[in-house]
């Protein structure tokens, strides 16, 4: 019982001291919307939860460790995202580019293929943007993000 009781407030006390450091390393690498992270920052994130979740989960761990840890990735990801806003070529590596996969109203299959995409695929997302005939669509681009955006044909833009 008494074990148990240790372990309890060992796993509470590591809590209560990476969570503060987690939210201060997070806030310091920077603000972006989760659906539009690059895969870079997607991975450290993982990495963190990864650090943090061994961390809080097992009493064995050092705690001081993965503190260091969390700083370090955070000083990492900062870093790196400084080279890529600096170097354009380090840039391309670590993110997606954008994709075209319609122009003038027809699927660039390669493109497609490229980023494994199907064509139901493209056609549910211009359908969510309210487009349901290709015909309609001068260029159709997946973003780095994956989203989709689409530039009508000047005729069908509306009034």
């Amino acid at each position: 019982m008494f074990e148990f009781l240790s372990d309890s407030l060992l796993v509470l006390g590591r809590i209560v001291t990476i969570l503060p450091l987690l939210l201060f390393m997070t806030l310091y690498m920077g603000k972006r919307a989760i659906g539009e992270l690059p895969i870079f920052d997607y991975l450290i994130i993982i990495t963190l939860g990864a650090v943090v979740g061994a961390d809080i989960a097992d009493p064995s761990i050092k705690h001081f460790p993965t503190a260091v840890a969390i700083i370090i990735i955070a000083l990492f990801q900062r870093v790196i995202t400084n080279w890529k806003i600096t170097n354009r070529k380090i840039g391309r590596l670590l993110t997606f580019e954008p994709t075209v996969v319609i122009q003038n109203g027809k699927f660039l299959d390669k493109n497609l293929k490229k980023i494994r995409y199907s064509i139901d695929n493209i056609l549910q997302m211009l359908r969510e943007k309210n487009v349901f005939d290709i015909s309609e669509v001068e260029t159709a681009i997946i973003e780095a993000n994956g989203a989709l955006s689409v530039l009508k044909k000047t005729e069908k833009h509306p009034v």
